[in-house]
């Protein structure tokens, strides 16, 4: 592994703080690191502003690649495009339109950022031990060697709920350097190092938190009803709207109304309070395991619902069909339909899925 005793790694390199840092860290560490970036937007690729696949990544790539000539390491950018679009953007858009709502960032990671980013290199010939990224977690061994991933010591700052699917292999050919800092520990020493181009260009969100103009106009007007059926308005699109929403419902009312429910099969968007939002408990599918092959038996987890939230007690029941059941401790809002709920054993993920 690696020439002269030095093992190679690839590092995905945005051009922003995180991964620019975790590049010069893994140089001064004596690795032989080759910088790569992604190119994740094409002419066919519907136009999202402050996304991470708008017609702007041209600045990043070119941020990239300073920082990648700065550190004196070879670069590379690599056209992920089209299966960026069929495997995230448009699996996106679907979930949208079944009622949905789905997280585009666990599925990039785990398809395209952590996976076909490392197999694209190699087949261009690039030869690595490892490959590393500017998240902030962290992995190690555990019992029987498995690998186990945990979250970054920075709690407001912890992308592991974003990681929850990545597989054992995966897991064991992936560094993260930044996992042990703090956020501003990794600013300063960008400052430090002179990685200056770097400083003003942080990571984006995908679609900067509206993805209206992904769907181009294809919402279908419908109905907005309450649990019993009692018409309270009409909405422009299913696709617009997602659990637990409060704003733009356009329904004048006395007491706040909630999104508790999206029907797909009626075009319905269903409203309520704040106490018909909550749940005891939830059905979880496409379970990844990472700290264990699988449980056979109740768990008590801390259940995440989203990656700021602090999570919920709760206890985890396998079922036949492979299926989990999350029960909460007490009645809780919980994740929506399609969003990803990942359970921890203190600051080590057990695995997580796709609530239903």
């Amino acid at each position: 592994m690696g020439s002269k005793g030095k093992q190679k790694v690839i590092v995905g390199m945005s051009g922003g703080i995180d991964s620019s840092v975790a590049a010069a860290l893994l140089v001064n560490q004596g690795y032989r690191v080759i910088g790569v970036t992604m190119k994740t937007w094409d002419e066919s690729t519907p136009v999202c502003r402050s996304s991470c696949f708008s017609p702007g990544q041209q600045e990043s790539i070119e941020s990239a690649g300073r920082i990648a000539s700065k550190l004196a390491v070879p670069f590379h950018v690599i056209d992920v495009a089209v299966e960026f679009r069929e495997h995230v953007l448009n699996y996106f858009c679907r979930e949208y339109h079944l009622g949905n709502t789905p997280n585009p960032c666990v599925r990039c990671n785990r398809l395209i950022k952590l996976d076909l980013l490392w197999k694209k290199s190699l087949a261009m010939g690039i030869e690595a031990d490892f490959f590393a990224s500017g998240h902030y977690a962290r992995v190690c061994k555990g019992a029987g060697g498995r690998n186990l991933l945990k979250k970054g010591r920075d709690v407001k700052k912890d992308q592991s709920y974003f990681l929850y699917g990545l597989s054992q292999p995966q897991l064991a050919r992936t560094l993260f350097p930044l996992g042990g800092f703090l956020k501003q520990d990794v600013r300063k020493m960008c400052a430090e190092m002179g990685l200056d181009a770097a400083a003003d260009n942080e990571s984006q969100d995908f679609a900067g938190g509206d993805y209206s103009s992904l769907f181009e106009g294809k919402g279908i007007p419908g109905p907005i009803v309450d649990r019993q059926g009692n018409v309270l308005g009409r909405h422009r699109g299913i696709v617009y709207f997602t659990h637990a929403q409060r704003r733009g419902l356009g329904i004048a009312s006395k007491k706040p109304l909630y999104v508790i429910d999206i029907r797909a099969e009626t075009n319905t968007v269903v409203v309520g309070g704040m106490e018909e939002l909550k749940t005891e408990e939830q059905i979880v599918s496409e379970v990844n395991w990472i700290a264990r092959e699988s449980v056979a038996d109740a768990m008590q987890v801390t259940a995440r619902i989203r990656s700021s939230h602090a999570g919920y007690e709760a206890a985890i029941f396998p079922r036949h069909d492979g299926e989990i059941v999350v029960r909460y401790k007490e009645p809780q809002i919980g994740a929506a339909r399609g969003q990803a709920i990942v359970f921890y054993d203190g600051d080590v993920v057990v695995g997580g899925g796709i609530a239903q």
